[in-house]
């Protein structure tokens, strides 16, 4: 068969969107509820908002460990336990009533999150051709940017109807779908799915080429995180919005991460050299990051260049997984488990570095630290580019 003109698996990529759009919503999907659930719980808003902190520590332990796990006992029992267990920890948060309750089911679902995620990308590296991966993987990170674009905007509206507990059982139907979708569309007794007694080499998961790309990954997420998380507030400091009106400019950053995710992956399995793509984009990505921070001559400017900037980085982020996907089928879930291990390391730096840069030098800050990281990525996928040749 050639490869080129295989057809990608559709119905597996269709639950495994489902499901990373499930896993990213049990969590990112609380922001609009902060206060109703602070008033709720009777505890401080900030408290709330700490939940986010629970859920990424949860999810990077267990990515590590579920994408190990699944290299020795196989991929379908993860994805659809994870998924399940998921929908069972969010409808625990919806009946939960104390803070400390949804504090430990939150975590709880991070952990499902996380586990799933890393164990999802191993599954449909494996099951489609090295031409066809960034395409793939593109798909499958759409469910994710998607996130923002309708999970966000959807759980306002609902929630404004059924309250956040409601909106979780919500969630959690959707988790359940997703965990069915894949007992379904994974199947039984394929390559990577059913490994019996084969047992993963650290030695071959963790080689120099594999560490290396997981380091430069550390520095793209810390980039994206930077902008992901305070764009509003940058808005906000810079030209005196207020939240509702934010709501436009961050519907066109969302919708640049998506469009990047998607053209990505084309981009990925047309120009072949990927971590060479990765290293132009994420080059690309620290000049708009200077640009977006430094420079601010209106509103309208600003929102056109935080469209460019994570635009750019969400076009390289396709070529890096396949990049980091092509290694043996044996460790691969593990590999893909420790970035999603790494992510979470580099999304709590950014949330670090970028509370520390405002109390400090404010945003003017962002853009060389912004510019830096992305800098050090584009060196770093070089350098790995070099040792894989």
């Amino acid at each position: 068969m050639n490869p080129k003109s295989a057809n990608l698996p559709w119905a597996l990529i269709g639950a495994a969107c489902l499901g990373s759009f499930a896993a990213t919503s049990s969590g990112t999907t609380r922001a609009p509820f902060l206060l109703d659930m602070a008033h709720d719980l009777d505890v401080s808003m900030p408290l709330v908002a700490n939940l986010v902190s629970l859920t990424s520590i949860s999810w990077g332990i267990t990515s590590a460990l579920g994408g190990w796990l699944s290299d020795v006992v196989g991929r379908r029992p993860l994805l659809v336990a994870a998924l399940f267990t998921l929908a069972l920890s969010v409808l625990a948060q919806a009946l939960a009533g104390s803070f400390f309750w949804v504090a430990v089911w939150a975590t709880v679902g991070g952990a499902c999150s996380g586990a799933f995620m890393g164990v999802v990308f191993a599954e449909v590296s494996g099951r489609v051709p090295d031409s066809q991966r960034g395409r793939a993987l593109g798909w499958v990170m759409s469910g994710q940017s998607l996130t923002l674009v309708i999970g966000v905007p959807m759980a306002a509206a609902v929630g404004s109807l059924i309250g956040w507990r409601g909106w979780l059982v919500c969630v959690g139907g959707l988790a359940f779908a997703a965990s069915l979708s894949l007992f379904v569309a994974v199947g039984r007794g394929t390559a990577g799915h059913m490994r019996g007694g084969v047992r993963p080499s650290l030695r071959t998961a963790l080689s120099p080429k594999v560490l290396g790309l997981l380091g430069t990954g550390i520095a793209e997420r810390i980039c994206y995180g930077l902008a992901a998380v305070y764009f509003a507030t940058f808005l906000q400091a810079t030209y005196h919005l207020s939240l509702v009106e934010t709501a436009v400019p961050l519907a066109v950053f969302a919708l640049g991460n998506v469009a990047g995710t998607i053209l990505g992956g084309q981009i990925a399995d047309r120009l072949r050299d990927r971590l060479l793509t990765f290293a132009v984009v994420m080059a690309l990505s620290g000049v708009a990051a200077l640009a977006l921070f430094l420079w601010h001559p209106s509103l309208a400017v600003s929102v056109a260049l935080g469209f460019v900037y994570v635009l750019l980085n969400a076009l390289g982020r396709p070529s890096y997984m396949a990049a980091l996907a092509s290694v043996p089928d044996a460790v691969r879930g593990t590999v893909l488990g420790l970035n999603g291990t790494t992510a979470s390391v580099g999304w709590i730096g950014a949330a670090a570095l970028g509370a520390a840069m405002i109390g400090s030098v404010g945003f003017e800050g962002f853009g060389p630290l912004a510019a830096s990281l992305a800098f050090a990525a584009t060196v770093g996928a070089l350098l790995n580019r070099r040792r894989a040749s």
